[in-house]
């Protein structure tokens, strides 16, 4: 690890002001649970960290009638024991209680969960965001790609393939989740769903942030209250592990009929993936198994897998079918390997 000045403000105007104009010239500290192991591998190597432990106003859990507020240095286990969470954002609530390990769960912030760097060896090896070798070439559709996504990826061309490792995306955007940013130039808002992005150069980072702005809160519109929700993940191990694919649905059910559906996948493409196809077949059906199932086909319809990865399509397929069955039998979502 890299010597490094360690910066620890007390408002979002000082940590912004502190911040660099550039990439890699300095990085937020969290609850470092993804930093610093970066850092630790010299795949990171700022000159500066920015801690926002000591900034009140990014903390804590507010449900008003205008819906709910999470602090972005909110932790995954307040967000998980929040009693407004759990009754009416259940699938929320899940996501975060699926972080196996107690100690990340009480330093992983939520902003942090949304803002972490993916999890392929490519890019945690040295390899660059887009995993290519020395002549610019892509390794991950020639190389071990078990992991790698099914979905959003560019064929046998440069590109990420790598899969968005968010625990709690999928859920926050069934719920039409919108994050605050602020920079130097004051705050700006942008849905959750816009708020990723797939990189198209090593230059460029995994969601709309620049190099100077720090993710505030997250807000869930009252609107989604009353939604049947559930996510469903599919693990290798219990243990300490990302997901090999999830999904997070949320449907409104009147006289037996879904009304309205959003079904997101995660841990499947470079972004949490949105299932459109699947929830606009979903409206106007009754939620059984078999509907559930062709709900789950048609989540998997275009998808691209990769030689070690095809896999995935059923994992993926599984998920979504788990999910919507969970919705109407009302208990809470399970994790399966």
């Amino acid at each position: 690890m890299n010597s490094f000045e360690y910066a620890n403000p007390t408002t979002v105007k000082e940590a912004t002001g502190l911040l660099a104009a550039q990439w890699g010239e300095a990085e937020i500290l969290a609850g470092g649970t993804d930093l610093l192991s970066l850092m630790k591998n010299y795949v990171a190597t700022p000159k500066r960290l920015v801690s926002l432990k000591d900034i009140a106003e990014l903390r804590g859990i507010t449900a008003s009638a205008a819906g709910l507020r999470i602090g972005a240095m909110a932790t995954l286990q307040e967000l998980h024991d929040h009693k407004a969470v759990h009754n009416d954002y259940h699938s929320l609530a899940h996501a975060a209680g699926s972080v196996s390990s107690t100690q990340i769960r009480n330093m992983g912030t939520v902003g942090g969960d949304l803002c972490q760097r993916p999890r392929c060896w490519y890019f945690r090896n040295g390899f660059g965001l887009l995993g290519n070798d020395a002549k610019g070439q892509p390794l991950v559709p020639r190389g071990d790609n078990r992991y790698h996504a099914i979905f959003g990826h560019p064929g046998n061309g440069v590109g990420a393939y790598y899969v968005h490792a968010s625990s709690l995306a999928p859920a926050f955007i069934t719920f039409g989740a919108t994050v605050k940013i602020a920079g130097p130039k004051g705050q700006r808002e942008v849905a959750l769903a816009s708020f990723f992005k797939t990189p198209k150069t090593e230059g460029e980072r995994e969601n709309v942030l620049l190099p100077n702005e720090i993710v505030t809160e997250i807000f869930i519109p009252a609107a989604s209250k009353g939604m049947q929700t559930a996510t469903y993940e599919v693990r290798q191990k219990e243990a300490l592990d990302w997901p090999l694919a999830t999904a997070s649905v949320a449907v409104r059910v009147a006289s037996g009929k879904v009304t309205s559906a959003q079904i997101v996948l995660g841990h499947v493409a470079p972004v949490p993936w949105p299932a459109t196809e699947a929830s606009k077949w979903l409206v106007g059906q009754a939620i059984t198994e078999t509907t559930a199932a062709k709900a789950g086909e048609a989540a998997v319809r275009g998808a691209a897998p990769l030689s070690g990865n095809k896999y995935k399509v059923q994992l993926a397929r599984v998920a979504v079918k788990r999910a919507l069955l969970e919705t109407i039998a009302g208990k809470e979502g399970m994790s399966h390997g």
